[in-house]
């Protein structure tokens, strides 16, 4: 039969892969990032991602399933989305997704709660290391204003797409490390 759009969940899994996952997400949409001290290779991400497709899937608060979601960029980055428009995340469920997250670090030997490993671009690559480093690599001129870093305090999908990713010199960075700066 021609015209028969086909609406079976492996199709719409396939869709869901051709478009990025936070444009499925409202931009009030609740985000949680967690930056790894290690890059994860790509066997790992594809691990990952599906063990964290399985925990968005089954995640609920009070009962309620969790319009949910997530994904790993840069081999670095997990990041959770929750459309609170159906149901809010709570402590309970969002106790929920540190465990689970605490097991994966486990499975995964990486950290995904220090949050003094900064993350910066350089090129294409996103490298992290600790914050003394990082202090270091400003005082040398390695890190400038105009170097990407992360800002893993992002909290709304709006803020992922505007707030995370941006140049040392717009971020909260240059408030804690701007004075090390060389003129």
């Amino acid at each position: 039969m021609s015209g028969v759009v086909r609406h079976d969940n492996t199709f719409q899994s396939e869709v869901n892969k051709l478009i990025p996952l936070h444009m499925q997400f409202s931009e009030n949409s609740r985000v949680w990032i967690y930056q790894s001290d290690r890059k994860l290779n790509d066997a790992e991400v594809s691990q990952l991602q599906q063990q964290l497709n399985d925990f968005c899937y089954s995640w609920t608060a009070h009962n309620n399933q969790l319009k949910a979601g997530a994904e790993v960029r840069y081999n670095r980055f997990i990041i959770l989305l929750v459309d609170e428009s159906q149901a809010g995340a709570s402590g309970c469920s969002i106790d929920k997704s540190v465990r689970f997250l605490k097991d994966l670090e486990q499975q995964y030997s990486i950290n995904l709660f220090d949050r003094f490993n900064l993350a910066y671009k350089v090129g294409e690559d996103v490298l992290s290391v600790p914050r003394a480093e990082f202090e270091e690599l400003i005082k040398r001129g390695e890190i400038t204003p105009e170097t990407i870093v992360y800002n893993n305090l992002a909290q709304t999908v709006a803020e992922l797409n505007t707030k995370w990713e941006v140049p040392f010199k717009a971020s909260w960075h240059t408030q804690l490390f701007g004075n090390l700066m060389t003129a």
